[in-house]
């Protein structure tokens, strides 16, 4: 509407278990790189859970597995030979696939002109990385990341700042929304004062997802209840 100030509304998407899922690449790079570096076995399971950002399960994975906190330029190097791996191991991924729905979902807000981002723990060049293999980067044009703060809720926040910008200083925070698939991705959500449709293609089911607070509950991104 012309002359209406209530601004546009943005739709946060988180990666892993939400658009795609790379069949365990992500941890066999981890494992790769600390095997390298250190002579070391690391199962990222191990001693870190689903959504943390990339940088806190390096730190995690570093503390747990080598027993001691990382210096100098250690987890500079650590980070950087991790991706240098994840472009092989998402390339050569076995178990790689896309989420049913997600890229008819993705052209439908694209042709609709709505505005899409992306809530992700990964760094951002390893989030485009992941999505590059399905040619999903061309629905992104901003997000937030795991290289931008260690909580979540912040790279929540971040997002949102980012979206005020995509959308010239117009952003209807209170419309605004985040899909993701763990009850993580509802605390981060909600901590950073936007409501979250939680969607039961990772490792957590529609029941886990309701017990967190989502405020919508969908099996996967092909249901109509969709609220966008």
């Amino acid at each position: 509407m012309p002359g209406s100030t209530a601004g546009v509304a943005a739709i946060l998407f988180d990666i892993d278990g939400t658009l795609i899922s790379t069949g365990g690449a992500s941890d066999r790079a981890w494992h790769r790189a600390f095997l390298e570096l250190y002579g070391v076995e690391v199962n990222v399971p191990d001693y870190t859970g689903k959504g943390v950002p990339d940088p806190v399960v390096g730190l995690q994975c570093f503390r747990g597995a080598i027993g001691r906190e990382p210096e100098g330029g250690e987890m500079a190097r650590l980070m950087m030979l991790r991706q240098h791996y994840l472009v092989e191991e998402v390339s050569s991924s076995d178990g790689y696939r896309v989420m049913p729905g997600v890229e008819d979902l993705l052209r439908r807000l694209s042709d609709a002109g709505r505005l899409v981002g992306l809530i992700t723990g990964n760094t951002e060049p390893a989030a485009h990385i992941k999505l590059a293999r399905a040619d999903l980067n061309r629905f992104f044009t901003f997000g937030g990341y795991g290289s931008d703060a260690d909580e979540r809720v912040d790279v929540c926040r971040k997002a949102l700042d980012r979206a005020a910008i995509a959308a010239g200083g117009g952003l209807d925070r209170a419309g605004s929304m985040a899909v993701g698939d763990t009850p993580l991705d509802v605390d981060a959500a909600h901590g950073a004062g936007i409501r979250v449709v939680s969607v039961a293609t990772g490792e957590y089911g529609v029941e886990p997802l309701r017990a967190a607070g989502a405020d919508w509950v969908v099996a996967d991104l092909t249901a109509e209840a969709l609220p966008f």
